[in-house]
């Protein structure tokens, strides 16, 4: 998961609004957001190489979603697979701080990441590169391969597009959530990072939505939590930039599948 633009505790009827995209490579084998056989409680979808996955939602609400940190210089054998750890978080029964607090003391096992869990309600953030776990505030956020709300092209324009529909939308709909996040745009070579790739890569990266011969965004995922604990989850999936699938699904929190 390379991009995640949510609105959070900041609307009159939804708890929490998230539209993210998940990039990687096209070849790497990968099962389309449902719950899971091996735990009906989990929603999500499943890397099948680490058995992991990106962005996951529970019955009982547990939410969780990770990014990868950016670091090419980074020394990344022998690490465990990131992915492991929304799966441990939407398996476990800890509360979210505790269960960040345990995860600190594994922190090195891993390569750099960056890591939301929690509950509509109540959501936590944490790096292992920053190694500090915090309170997420109100409002409209954005997180990419950096740290939370750092200002790359891709996060401000989604945390502004973002922040600018839910201002003007009691009533918040699927496909203007998708239309903000299917944006490929490249940003201007003066606004884009140094994380040590090099200018082609960068500009290649940019985009909201990305689009390269090898490596690209593979899924889309919307998901609503309103006032009244009905989730919605919508994943749209694409084959080298083109739309390929969908699915849909509302939970009542109670535990019940609409």
């Amino acid at each position: 998961m390379c991009l995640i633009n949510f609105h959070f505790q900041n609307h009159p009827d939804y708890k929490l609004i998230i539209a993210a995209n998940r990039d990687e490579f096209y070849k790497r084998p990968t099962a389309p957001a449902q719950f899971w056989e091996d735990n009906p409680d989990i929603l999500a979808g499943r890397d099948l190489v680490g058995m992991g996955t990106w962005l996951g939602v529970t019955k009982d609400g547990r939410i969780a979603a990770l990014t990868n940190y950016r670091d090419p210089s980074e020394f990344r054998q022998h690490k465990k697979s990131r992915g492991n750890i929304v799966k441990d978080y939407l398996e476990s029964s800890l509360p979210a701080a505790d269960f960040l607090t345990g995860l600190q003391k594994e922190k090195n096992t891993y390569a750099g990441f960056n890591f939301i869990a929690g509950r509509p309600e109540r959501l936590y953030y944490y790096s292992n590169v920053q190694n500090d776990i915090a309170l997420i505030p109100k409002g409209t956020h954005g997180l990419s391969n950096e740290f939370l709300d750092t200002p790359w092209p891709k996060v401000v324009k989604g945390k502004e597009r973002l922040a600018a529909y839910v201002r003007q939308h009691a009533t918040i709909e699927i496909d203007p959530l998708f239309d903000i996040i299917s944006d490929v745009e490249q940003a201007p070579d003066e606004h884009l990072p140094d994380t040590g790739i090099g200018l082609n890569l960068e500009r290649k990266l940019s985009p909201l939505f990305i689009k390269t011969p090898e490596y690209g965004t593979r899924c889309s995922t919307v998901l609503l939590v309103d006032r009244h604990n009905k989730v919605t989850f919508v994943e749209r999936r694409f084959n080298k930039g083109l739309f390929d699938n969908e699915s849909r699904f509302i939970i009542q929190l109670n535990g019940a599948t609409i």
